[in-house]
C-alpha cells in the first residue's frame, strides 16, 4: 500500500461527518471538539476533547473519528483525548446552534467562561423562538442537557447546558 500524503485540511473537512452519536445531525468540527490534527512518524493523530469527561459516547467518537481518517487512505490513525483543553459550549460553531436548533435543543449563549444561574435557567424556545421559557430540571436525558418549557408555544424542550 502506498503512503498518503498528509492533508490537514482534507481530514478536517472529513471530520464534518462524523457524527455526535447523541445528537446525528451535528459533527463534532461543530461542536468543537477536535482540538489539533498532526502528522506524526508512523501516522496521523487527532486531538479530540469530550463535551463532558464522563461521556459515555467518548469511545464511540473515539472510534468513529480513527474508522473516518483511515477511509482517507491514511494508515496508523490514533485519536487522543486531549487533556490540556477543557471543552466548552463556546466551542459550538454557529452552523452548530442552527443544527441543534433544527434537532429541537435549546442552545447556550456564548458566555465567555463568565455565567452563572440565571444563563443555566433561561432559554430561547427551539420550537417557536419564544423566551418566556422556564427550566424544569437541570438534568436532561444525557450530562450535558437540561429540560426546559416554553409558555408561549406549550412544548417541552431540552436545551444544551451552558459550561
Amino acid at each position: 500500500m502506498t503512503a498518503t500524503i498528509f492533508n490537514q485540511q482534507e481530514i478536517y473537512k472529513s471530520l464534518e461527518e462524523v457524527m455526535d452519536p447523541e445528537i446525528p445531525t451535528l459533527s463534532v468540527i461543530d461542536m468543537g471538539m477536535i482540538t489539533g490534527v498532526e502528522e506524526t512518524v508512523t501516522g496521523v493523530c487527532v486531538k479530540m476533547i469530550p463535551t463532558f469527561m464522563a461521556c459515555p459516547a467518548i469511545h464511540v467518537i473515539k472510534d468513529s473519528i480513527q474508522k473516518k481518517v483511515e477511509s482517507l487512505g491514511y494508515e496508523n490513525v490514533e485519536v487522543l483525548v486531549d487533556d490540556s483543553i477543557v471543552w466548552d459550549s463556546d466551542r459550538i460553531t454557529p452552523n452548530g446552534k442552527i443544527l441543534l436548533e433544527n434537532f429541537g435543543l435549546g442552545t447556550p449563549q456564548r458566555h465567555c467562561g463568565n455565567f452563572g444561574m440565571e444563563e443555566i435557567a433561561h432559554s430561547k424556545c427551539p420550537h417557536c423562538g419564544g423566551d418566556d421559557t422556564t427550566m424544569n430540571s437541570i438534568f436532561g436525558s444525557t450530562l450535558c442537557r437540561s429540560t426546559h418549557f416554553c409558555f408561549s408555544c406549550k412544548q417541552a424542550f431540552e436545551r444544551f447546558k451552558p459550561v
